[in-house]
């Protein structure tokens, strides 16, 4: 590979790098080209971009956008590495659990994933990585957290009209049939 062609794969990486706030590194050493194909597959019906790369390379990449933020990142760039790129930072998780399950595998391995600035190190960080809810699905549990209040307020004030309005309507009876009543004993005391 020549200078000018690493340059570019520098490059290429920190447009990636910039472009997605969460990455994951990965293993995927010993796995045969037939399986690469499969996660590839897997990533892109995702929505999660894949690539290969040299650890110094991609170190590189790192170190040129920012060393100290993406320092916790430097120790997991060894072996064969593969990077995956996704603005929904549980999908690659997903991807690699659901591969491991379907090939009774253990690789990928995780390395590491940046997740939004903090960096999860290690392979046993991947099942709480498959329960991290997205941006969507907070926003609609905050939704429906903030509707519920006023749906219960809605459902009391309607109660209240309902009893109000039966209450109307009984007094309403009660008053057409009370004179009626009262008229009776009024006249039978005086004959």
């Amino acid at each position: 590979m020549t200078k000018d062609q690493k340059n570019e794969v520098i490059e290429l990486l920190k447009e990636k790098f910039t472009q997605y706030n969460n990455f994951y590194v990965t293993n995927t050493e010993s796995l045969s080209v037939d399986q690469i194909g499969k996660l590839r597959r897997a990533c892109f019906n995702k929505q999660v971009e894949m690539k290969v790369a040299k650890n110094t390379l991609i170190k590189k990449a790192l170190e040129s956008l920012d060393a100290e933020k993406y320092s916790g990142v430097y120790e997991s760039l060894n072996n064969v590495t593969a990077l995956m790129f996704s603005e929904n930072p549980k999908n690659p998780a997903v991807i690699i659990s659901a591969f491991r399950k379907e090939g009774k595998k253990e690789k990928p391995e995780l390395k590491a994933a940046f997740i939004n600035g903090d960096i999860y190190s290690g392979d046993n960080q991947l099942i709480a990585l498959t329960n991290i809810k997205t941006k969507e699905e907070l926003i609609g549990d905050v939704i429906g957290l903030l509707q519920s209040p006023a749906k219960r307020v809605l459902a009391a004030l309607l109660n209240q009209e309902d009893k109000t309005a039966t209450a109307v309507v009984a007094e309403e009876t009660t008053t057409t049939e009370a004179p009626a009543t009262t008229s009776t004993d009024e006249v039978a005391p005086e004959a």
